[in-house]
């Protein structure tokens, strides 16, 4: 099979999720680390940071030092009781996504029931062949390999017949490693040679199919 397939992430990728929900998340998560461990908030939130750049995710570093139970810890951080009006809905994106030829998945670091409905609010979920989340990964979130490498198997997809579109470089250099093609979504000035292509906007990517 030589079909290609996108492999989209989700947050700051298929939607802007900076204004409401990733400040939204990190409160939540916040929240949690005082509960569970204890915490000032100051401390709390020093600690959530820390484990997410030594680690990629604040969860990571909660598993391997606390033994926190990663389901307990998604379903309480990634609770959203305004999240229609947090998500911001492009309606040009659906047009943008059916023109492209080929399978499509989201491949996440988020719970799969939030991912789930971030795309129904943003009426693209039918567009998707698999909603990847960081359940399917085993909780190995990217860039970590082992994520990259179960969706792979999964469907029996071969890495070169792939496209990654990401606003993470750090994750795109681990699709680039394993042999798919990577569109890095961002606003920096220059890319770093492991992006094929770089667009500002998702919107973007019908133009840069030629170049992939």
């Amino acid at each position: 099979m030589n079909e290609r397939v996108w492999i989209f992430d989700l947050d700051n990728t298929l939607h802007d999720a900076t204004p409401h929900i990733f400040p939204h998340i990190n409160r939540s998560m916040t929240a949690y680390l005082q509960e569970h461990l204890q915490l000032s908030e100051e401390a709390a939130n020093a600690l959530r940071v820390d484990y997410w750049q030594r680690y990629g995710a604040t969860l990571s570093g909660l598993m391997k030092h606390h033994g926190t139970d990663p389901d307990h810890f998604l379903w309480h951080t990634h609770q959203f009781p305004d999240l229609p009006n947090m998500v911001l809905r492009e309606p040009r994106l659906r047009h943008v996504l059916k023109s492209l030829p080929g399978k499509k998945v989201v491949f996440s670091n988020a719970p799969l029931h939030y991912a789930k409905a971030v795309l129904k609010l943003l009426r693209i979920d039918d567009l998707f062949d698999d909603v990847f989340s960081i359940e399917h990964s085993r909780y190995q979130p990217k860039p970590q390999t082992s994520g990259f490498r179960r969706l792979l198997r999964k469907h029996r997809w071969q890495a070169a017949h792939c496209v990654m579109v990401e606003d993470s470089a750090e994750n795109l250099l681990t699709a680039k490693r394993l042999g798919m093609r990577t569109v890095w979504v961002s606003n920096a000035l220059r890319a770093p040679s492991f992006v094929d292509v770089k667009i500002r906007d998702v919107l973007e990517l019908p133009r840069a199919v030629g170049k992939l």
